[in-house]
């Protein structure tokens, strides 16, 4: 049983398991950087290093980034 809870997860599995959208977990792995492996043309995941991850800030680092980005854009206008 512990082989199953270990094996690679894919986008939609992830997608479920967080309750987010595939578009989200792309903007992740790009800007805030979700533990995620690149097999080919697919993204895996390893759901202890994800769980890691969001209980480290790790999802929720890139939102102070950016509506600081964000502010920065409205001043300058």
């Amino acid at each position: 049983m512990a082989e199953i809870d270990d094996r690679w997860l894919s986008v939609d599995e992830i997608c479920n398991y967080l309750g987010i959208g595939k578009d989200t977990v792309y903007k992740w792995i790009d800007k805030h950087g979700m533990p995620a492996h690149r097999m080919g043309r697919l993204w895996k995941f390893k759901k202890d290093q994800v769980d890691a991850w969001v209980e480290a800030g790790g999802a929720a680092a890139g939102k102070k980034h950016d509506n600081e980005k964000k502010a920065e854009y409205r001043n300058q206008e």
